[in-house]
């Protein structure tokens, strides 16, 4: 591996005696000690994190895609020894560490939360969970003044999920703002999937390595399938792929277990959507494994709910194979990273939308979720023009100075009230909205 993908911004750092630890250990333990991933135990994974406490929440789905992450990569050296040995660091810690930090950008109250903010900024820069990632670890977080978690320029590269510009990706069609926030339709205001404007600096950094060419290719975009629908990136690097494959399979499988033991889907349901699907594919061992899989996901006997699930994320994490994009007529990358993705053939790749789909439909589509998604909407918009009516007066002394500092050097200063609220967690967030809106409720809190 090139010592340039090893390099962080901030090259002067406290040397600890005796810490024998690589780059990537290093990563891994700044992103597990971080505030922003605690925060992950209050956030919103697909069942609202205050619902009961044996849903997954942001936190407890991160530490599972890690794990499933390791796996990803176990296999991989096992099919192809000699390209990991040269793509890969001796331990897992890189893609762990990835994988751990993948959602931390993730505002309070899941996607509800990301339309309030990306609407509240639609013309400061606009927001996305995945940009905020990048921010927080690259600038935010507080390990260094200026630096975020000061991460190597690999991990920082696997959490570039999307290597373009919002602005960027946007679809052709500018839509009214709305009168009133209680209006505002979710759909409309989903945001293009991207990194800031105001993070130039951080993606210019991470990229540099890259010839002109590999930049250019990295950085290209799609368009869109259907029209208003936002442009996309067509590339991401090996690390990332195998994220977003572990991320696919923990919210497709994992998450899946959610709504079955709290009775969120039913049985009929599961058979038609699922198990017809599934028994409708040219593999055996699907076929096969669908026969019982119901009667196993749907017991009172949890053993056989964990065998059905553990069975499922075995058939497709070992079906993942490293694949050559450069094999394609219009690609051409030069840097091993691009150059490799991690990838699921079909049938496994069917199988895993068939899953996602399923929780997609009947799980995250549901009325009593997307009333707590809403509601989660309607507090972010309204804390947002709260904060920002007087930023100096109702941000926390160090969101403040960030903020006077924006506006003195004529930057946005919009994006600091966003990154103050991105940061809170589902409880935090409410009662943060109770004490300014509720004349009756218990301020006696610290805010942060």
């Amino acid at each position: 591996m090139s010592d340039v993908w090893l390099e962080r911004r901030l090259k002067k750092v406290s040397k600890r005696q005796l810490d024998h630890r690589d780059p990537f250990q290093r990563d891994r333990a700044r992103v597990l000690h971080s505030a922003s991933f605690r925060r992950l135990q209050s956030k919103t994974q697909v069942m609202g994190s205050r619902q009961g406490d044996f849903f997954r929440t942001r936190l407890t789905h991160s530490l599972e895609a890690a794990q499933i992450g390791s796996g990803i990569t176990a296999q991989l050296r096992c099919k192809y020894p000699e390209l990991c040995q040269a793509l890969f660091p001796a331990s897992d810690s890189l893609i762990e560490t990835i994988c751990l930090a993948h959602d931390i950008g993730h505002p309070p109250f899941g996607h509800g939360g990301e339309v309030a903010l990306n609407y509240m900024m639609r013309e400061h820069g606009g927001f996305e969970g995945n940009g905020q990632t990048l921010r927080i670890v690259a600038r935010l977080e507080t390990f260094s003044e200026h630096f975020g978690m000061n991460l190597s320029r690999r991990t920082l590269l696997g959490l570039m999920k999307y290597p373009q510009l919002i602005d960027n990706l946007h679809h052709e069609q500018a839509l009214p703002s709305v009168a009133n926030f209680r209006q505002l339709k979710a759909s409309d205001w989903h945001p293009p999937k991207g990194l800031f404007k105001d993070d130039i600096d951080i993606i210019e950094w991470v990229l540099a390595p890259l010839n002109m060419q590999d930049k250019a290719l990295f950085q290209q975009i799609k368009p869109p399938g259907k029209a208003n629908q936002h442009h996309k990136t067509r590339f991401k690097s090996l690390d990332c792929s195998i994220m977003e494959l572990a991320d696919d399979i923990a919210y497709g499988i994992h998450d899946l277990e959610d709504a079955i033991v709290t009775r969120t889907v039913n049985q009929s349901d599961f058979e038609q959507q699922v198990i017809q699907h599934l028994l409708a594919i040219d593999d055996p061992w699907v076929n096969k494994f669908s026969l019982e899989l119901t009667e196993k996901l749907f017991s009172d006997e949890h053993h056989k709910q964990k065998d059905a699930i553990g069975g499922l994320v075995n058939y497709l994490i070992t079906a993942i194979r490293i694949s050559d994009l450069n094999e394609r007529d219009d690609v051409s990358f030069s840097e091993p990273l691009l150059r490799y993705n991690a990838t699921l053939p079909n049938p496994m790749a069917v199988v895993l939308k068939i899953f996602k789909d399923f929780v997609y439909h009947y799980v995250i589509k549901q009325t009593n979720i997307q009333r707590s998604e809403y509601c989660g909407q309607q507090i972010v918009m309204e804390l947002f023009e709260a904060l920002s009516s007087d930023p100096i007066r109702l941000l926390p002394i160090n969101s403040a100075k960030r903020w006077q500092t924006a506006v003195d050097n004529k930057q946005n200063a919009h994006r600091i009230i966003a990154d103050y609220i991105a940061g809170m967690t589902d409880d935090y967030a409410t009662r943060l909205y109770q004490s300014l809106f509720n004349a009756n409720a218990d301020n006696n809190y610290q805010l942060s």
